[in-house]
């Protein structure tokens, strides 16, 4: 399998744990399956890691992990949780997003 996919799956995984302890807060009947999701996320989201980490650069394919979870969770908040947008914090992701870009590319 493509070791970069492996990778972008990764970093879904990756934005999946902080996903599941939000939902753990948002309604008591929700918190025990929530966590377990978290639970599940943080274990793939590793084994995965290293799996890729097999074919690409341990610098590189740490920081395009934190990246997608870091930028995809931003988006998430915004998304489903009314989290604050402005330009600066849109600038912020848009450079993790670039920095990603820039690893896999050069």
């Amino acid at each position: 399998m493509n070791p970069w996919l492996i990778l972008l799956t990764a970093g879904l995984f990756e934005m999946g744990w902080p996903l599941g302890f939000k939902l753990a807060q948002t309604a008591p009947a929700w918190r025990v399956p929530a966590i377990g999701f978290s639970i599940v996320s943080m274990a793939m989201s590793g084994l995965l890691l290293y799996l890729a980490q097999r074919h690409i650069a341990i610098g590189t394919a740490y920081a395009v992990w934190t990246g997608i979870g870091a930028a995809g969770t931003f988006c998430l908040g915004v998304l489903l949780f009314g989290d604050a947008v402005s330009a600066g914090r849109v600038l912020g992701v848009a450079l993790i997003i670039c920095g990603v870009a820039a690893l896999k590319l050069f």
